[in-house]
C-alpha cells in the first residue's frame, strides 16, 4: 500500500468514526509521511502535506506549516487543503496560522494557492484583521475575478458569524 492509498484509507476510516483503527494506521504510516514530506521530489512532498488532512493529524501542526512555505505550489496548496480539513470543526488549526494564510492570500504567486488560502481562513474564527483583508482582495479590480469572488463570500460568512456572536 501507497502512501496515497493510506490516507484514503485514513480519511474512510475517520468519516466512519472508527478513531482505533485510524490510530493505528497513524502510528503504521507516521514514519513514512515524516520521510515523504522532506522528499526532494514535491509530488511526495505534496502526498505527505495532504495525508496530514486525511489521517487527521493535528499532532503534524509544524509539518503542515512547512508544507506552507514549499517551494512548490501543489505542495503549499496540499498543505492547505489539510488546514482545510483539520479546521472544519476547529477554529484553533486555523488560527494558530492566521499570520501565514493572510501573507499567501496577498502575495502568493499562485492563484489557486492564494484561493485556497482564503477559503481556509472561513474556517478560523471571524476576526477584523481577516474580515478586513478579504473584503480589501474582493474590492480589488487588479485581481482575478475567481480570488475576488472567494473573498466576497469568505468575507460576508465571517461577518456574519461575528454579528452572530455579538
Amino acid at each position: 500500500m501507497s502512501l496515497v492509498e493510506a490516507a484514503a484509507k485514513a480519511d474512510e476510516l475517520a468519516q466512519s468514526g472508527s478513531e482505533r483503527e485510524l490510530a493505528m494506521l497513524r502510528k503504521e504510516w507516521e514514519d513514512e509521511l515524516e520521510s515523504a514530506a522532506r522528499s526532494a521530489d514535491y509530488r511526495e512532498r505534496a502526498a505527505a502535506y495532504r495525508a496530514i488532512g486525511q489521517f487527521r493529524f493535528r499532532q503534524k501542526l509544524e509539518l503542515l506549516r512547512r508544507g506552507l512555505d514549499d517551494e512548490s505550489p501543489a505542495a503549499r496548496g496540499s498543505a492547505l487543503l489539510s488546514v482545510q480539513l483539520l479546521s472544519k470543526d476547529s477554529p484553533g488549526v486555523v488560527n494558530a496560522i492566521r499570520p501565514v494564510l493572510h501573507s499567501m492570500v496577498s502575495m502568493d504567486a499562485n492563484q489557486a494557492v492564494r484561493r485556497l488560502a482564503v477559503v481556509c481562513l472561513r474556517n478560523g474564527s471571524p476576526q477584523r484583521e481577516t474580515i478586513v483583508l478579504l473584503s480589501g482582495l474582493a474590492e480589488d479590480d487588479e485581481q482575478e475575478a475567481e480570488l475576488r469572488n472567494a473573498a466576497r463570500t469568505v468575507a460576508g460568512d465571517l461577518k456574519k458569524r461575528a454579528a452572530a456572536k455579538s
